[in-house]
């Protein structure tokens, strides 16, 4: 589903203000509950503008979901490129870091994620989560099998349960970083950037004990 061409049309200025103001009504009410009726007072136009652009308040929602989506990709590609000549476990902790430095600088994107996962009411919610999980999993898998060629981990690991398991911990830690009740005591929730730091290189700790190769 991609904006009408009424909405391309627009001068990006705004279109940026649009976007802005959906990514702020969504992160802070989730779908169902976000009012097109207090996006258009904000943005100050007609209400029929909004189906004009996007047909419908979902057609709205996937504009700001690809957003998001775009914004975790350069994120991401930076990290990659940035880290290329470095070891699998400094891959894995850039990584992190650059998840902390995401949620910091866009909030508001990072809590439609978690309504996304926490709420039922969400347009496609499985398909959209599912998106996410297998972008996650692209970004992952080379890394995992570069570090096996390289002899940085075990050669008996199965790439795509690496994969998976990664994935799973590395978005715990980071909501865990963002939502009080899912820290669980780790002391990450809204934590100092030194204790950020320390808490990363525990976590990389913990996985070159189980996923390194054995050193001599």
């Amino acid at each position: 589903m991609i904006p009408r061409e009424r909405f391309r049309n627009l001068e990006s200025q705004k279109k940026q203000k649009i976007l802005d103001v959906a990514v702020e009504e969504f992160g802070a009410h989730g779908f169902k509950e976000a009012s097109i009726n207090r996006m258009v007072h904000k943005l100050g136009i007609a209400k029929g503008s909004i189906f004009q652009y996007f047909g419908s308040k979902e057609g709205l929602f996937h504009l700001v979901f690809d957003h998001a989506v775009e914004l975790v990709r350069h994120s991401l590609r930076r990290v990659k490129q940035d880290t290329a000549e470095q070891d699998f476990f400094e891959r894995i902790r850039q990584s992190l870091f650059a998840g902390i430095r995401f949620i910091d600088r866009h909030p508001r994107v990072f809590h439609i994620y978690l309504k996304m996962v926490f709420q039922e009411d969400f347009p496609l919610r499985a398909e959209f989560l599912n998106q996410v999980h297998l972008f996650s999993a692209e970004y992952l898998k080379p890394l995992v099998q570069a570090g096996v060629e390289r002899g940085e981990l075990r050669t008996d690991l199965d790439p795509d349960m690496a994969v998976f398991f990664l994935d799973a911990i590395m978005d715990r830690f980071l909501q865990a970083y963002a939502v009080s009740f899912l820290d669980a005591g780790a002391g990450l929730y809204q934590a100092s950037p030194e204790s950020v730091s320390q808490k990363i290189d525990e976590f990389v700790r913990l996985i070159r004990e189980g996923m390194g190769a054995e050193r001599r």
